[in-house]
This record gives C-alpha cells, sequence and structure tokens, in this order.
C-alpha cells in the first residue's frame, strides 16, 4: 500500500532544454542518462552539470528507449518514422549498430532496450504497423519481444497490444511489460534459456490511462507511468492500483478516450497535453543513495520531475557489475 499520493506541490524539476527526454536512468553516482530525440543521451551529473552527446555523422537517431552499456556508454533505440534499430553509443559519439533486422525483415521503428543482470539484452517493438498511430487501438495486438543472448537475436513474446517498456524483475526473475494500447501490466515466467511462458495478466487499467515506464520498489510494487492521463500508479503484488499522481484533465483525457475506442486516435491525440504541472510522464527510475528519490521522463516537455517517496525502490540492473552473454550480438 502506498502511504499518501504525491502532491503536485511536492514535485520540482531537473535540467534545462532537453528534447523528448521519455526514457529516465539513474546510475549508481547518482548521474542521471536521458534519452535526446536530438540524436543521443544527455547526462546531468550531481552537481547539476549539463552534457549532451549526439551521435556523430549524418544519421542521427531518435532514442525512445536507452540502457546504460557494461563497458560504457549506452545501447539506444531507434523510433523513426519508418524503420527502428537497436544501436551502440559511446561516449565519445561514436554510433555502432547492434541490431537492425529480425527474421530476415527490417527491424520497425523500435520502443525499449533492457539489459537484465545477466547481460540479456530485451528490445521490445510496439507494433509492425507503419506510421505507428494506426495500431494505437484497443485489441490491436501485433506487438513483440526481443532477446539477444548467447544464441543469437530472436522474438521470444509475439501478438502484445502495442509492446512498452519491459524490465526483469532482479528477485522473481519475471519479466514485466507494458502494453499501452490493450491497457494492461503484463509479466512472463522466462525460462533458463530466456523463451518466455505463461503469461499473465497482472493489470488492467482504466479510462485514459496508458500504461508506459515501469519500475519496482523493495515491497513487490510496479510503478507505472501512464501517458495521456498524466498519472503515476501504483500496482501491489496482487494487482491493486492506487493512484500516486493524478495530473490529468477530464475533458481532455474525455477527448482521448473517445478516439481510443472508436480506432481514431491521431498523433493530435497523444502530442498534446492539458495539465497543470506534468508533461505526458513516460517514464520512472528510483535513484538517490537510499532509493527513494524517483525520476521521471516525460514525452512533451524539457526537464525531469523528481519527488521524494516514502518506498525505496530495487536497485537496476547497471548498479551491479554486468558482463554482455554474447558480445557478438550484431
Amino acid at each position: 500500500m502506498i502511504d499518501k499520493s504525491i502532491d503536485l506541490n511536492e514535485i520540482s524539476f531537473i535540467g534545462k532544454g532537453l528534447s523528448r527526454p521519455e526514457c529516465v536512468l539513474v546510475d549508481k553516482e547518482q548521474t542521471l542518462h536521458i534519452a535526446d530525440w536530438r540524436g543521443g543521451v544527455t547526462l546531468i551529473f550531481p552537481d547539476g552539470f549539463q552534457q549532451t552527446i549526439i551521435a556523430n555523422g549524418d544519421f542521427k537517431p531518435k532514442p525512445n528507449g536507452i540502457a546504460l552499456h557494461p563497458e560504457k556508454g549506452w545501447l539506444i533505440t531507434h523510433l523513426g518514422d519508418d524503420k527502428g534499430g537497436v544501436f551502440k553509443l559511446d561516449n565519445e559519439g561514436n554510433l555502432f549498430p547492434i541490431l537492425l533486422e529480425i527474421n530476415g525483415k527490417p527491424l520497425p521503428p523500435t520502443n525499449y532496450v533492457h539489459i537484465d543482470s545477466i547481460g540479456r539484452i530485451w528490445i521490445t517493438v510496439s507494433t509492425r504497423i507503419i506510421p505507428r498511430i494506426l495500431a494505437c487501438k484497443p485489441n490491436f495486438n501485433d506487438g513483440f519481444i526481443i532477446l539477444i543472448d548467447q544464441n543469437g537475436p530472436r522474438i521470444v513474446a509475439d501478438n502484445l497490444g502495442f509492446t512498452n517498456e519491459c524490465l526483469i524483475h532482479p528477485i522473481t526473475g519475471d519479466l514485466f511489460v507494458n502494453e499501452t494500447f490493450s491497457r494492461r501490466l503484463s509479466k512472463f515466467e522466462v525460462l533458463p534459456n530466456g523463451n518466455l511462458i505463461n503469461k499473465k495478466i497482472v493489470t488492467e487499467f482504466g479510462i485514459g490511462e496508458f500504461p508506459d515506464g515501469l519500475a519496482f520498489d523493495t515491497d513487490g510494487g510496479v510503478w507505472v507511468t501512464c501517458i495521456v492521463s498524466n498519472k503515476l500508479i501504483y500496482v501491489n503484488q496482487n494487482g491493486h492500483k492506487e493512484t500516486i499522481i493524478d495530473d490529468s484533465d477530464f475533458d481532455h483525457v474525455s477527448d482521448v478516450e473517445i478516439a481510443y475506442q472508436k480506432g481514431m486516435l491521431e498523433r493530435k491525440h497523444l502530442d498534446n497535453i492539458v495539465s497543470h504541472k506534468l508533461m505526458n510522464i513516460s517514464s520512472i527510475a528510483f535513484g538517490g543513495l537510499d532509493l527513494k528519490t524517483v525520476f521521471l521522463g516525460c514525452l512533451l516537455g524539457d526537464r525531469i520531475s523528481t519527488f521524494k517517496s516514502e518506498k525505496a525502490g530495487l536497485p537496476p540492473s547497471h548498479w551491479k557489475p554486468i558482463k554482455l552473454v554474447n558480445k557478438n550480438y550484431s
């Protein structure tokens, strides 16, 4: 249970001039790593100093999800208009392709990447449909999850409802994934060979609640950011939900909900927000030495929002030494 919800006045901001800071991570030294739509990653150090590393060359990826690489730099997913891929960006701005196709076909616009505690790489593709907005409707399930391990890249889950962030739970070993436009948080058991089995729906979300990012706490809960409704929702081990933050506008959410139910969502519905303070929150990370500082990425703002939590998050996988299981995964 959450002792209390967070008042909007308790939320402050970090950074300035960020470009679509959709994904935020925190390293053990308390530096923020933030996806930068201009083609790289922005760092915000504990002293407030800000540094942006943009990919060299003419090609500028559109980073949606990022993962801290165990040998410095980042893996980033390219959410292009008509193509995707996963790339390695090093600290000097050099960009290297990691995965550009699967089963002989180019990767569609690619949503998220996660490196777990034993070095496996998990990648989500929300939909095969281009443009992606055509898949933003109920009961449309063509998203999938890719695993890269010692056996190479392969699809390990398919027919998902707009696959978004996915994480391996560091204690149970299950894979949790948000299916944004099926409005559910799901989990899979992970076999020793990496295959996913026994999919279960942890919880389903309501009007205007489209789950995007997630993080785990020490009590077995999952914290989920929802775009459109601008909510942060706590899900306990039994799937019970509590709203921690709600910065939504009833009329705006109602308009989006009507379009969603009719299968007529357009970019104007997702690229707009009516709120008091937050700007379409999309990701969440716990930081601070006690892992009780919460950071929220967003789609439409240029800063990272933050607040203090009474619950502590679980240490993310990149806080521990990781060795990729197969360096030749390209």
